[in-house]
C-alpha cells in the first residue's frame, strides 16, 4: 500500500469538502463542486476501500463489535478547518457514531484523518489514535 498516495488522496477529499463547505447552496458552482467531491469519494473507496475496511473491521471488533463497518469515506468529517500549523480541527458532529463495548452510553465516534493517515476514537472530548499508517 502506498501510504503517501493514500494520504494525498485523503487530503484532497478534505480540501474539496472545505471548498464545498464554504459555498452556499445558491453558489453558482455548488453543484459542480459537490459532484466532483462525490467522484473523489467514489474513486477513494474503489482504490482504498478494501484496505481501510479491513483496518476498520479490526478496530470495530476491538472497540465496538455491535456497530457496523461503513465505507471509509463515512468516517471523514463533513466539515473541519485546517489550522495554521497544518493540524485538522473537526466539528463536533464529525465521524461515525459507534456503540462502545465498554460503555454503550458513551458519545463515541470513529474518525479517519489525514497527515498522517490515522483513525481516531473520540469519546466525548477525549481522543485516542487507534490506528496510524
Amino acid at each position: 500500500m502506498n501510504i503517501q498516495a493514500l494520504d494525498q488522496e485523503l487530503l484532497s477529499l478534505f480540501e474539496k469538502r472545505v471548498e464545498l463547505s464554504q459555498m452556499g447552496y445558491d453558489h453558482k458552482d455548488y453543484d459542480d463542486v459537490e459532484e466532483a467531491l462525490h467522484d473523489l469519494e467514489d474513486d477513494f473507496n474503489d482504490k482504498y476501500g478494501d484496505y481501510l475496511e479491513g483496518i476498520l473491521s479490526d478496530i470495530h471488533k476491538e472497540y465496538c463489535p455491535e456497530s457496523d463497518v461503513l465505507l471509509p469515506t463515512a468516517y471523514l468529517a463533513k466539515s473541519f478547518k485546517i489550522a495554521a500549523d497544518g493540524s485538522i480541527e473537526v466539528g463536533k458532529n464529525a465521524g461515525v457514531e459507534i456503540e462502545l463495548e465498554e460503555d454503550p452510553a458513551a458519545n463515541a465516534k470513529l474518525l479517519l484523518l489525514p497527515t498522517p493517515v490515522r483513525i481516531v476514537l473520540q469519546v466525548g472530548k477525549n481522543k485516542k489514535v487507534v490506528w496510524k499508517a
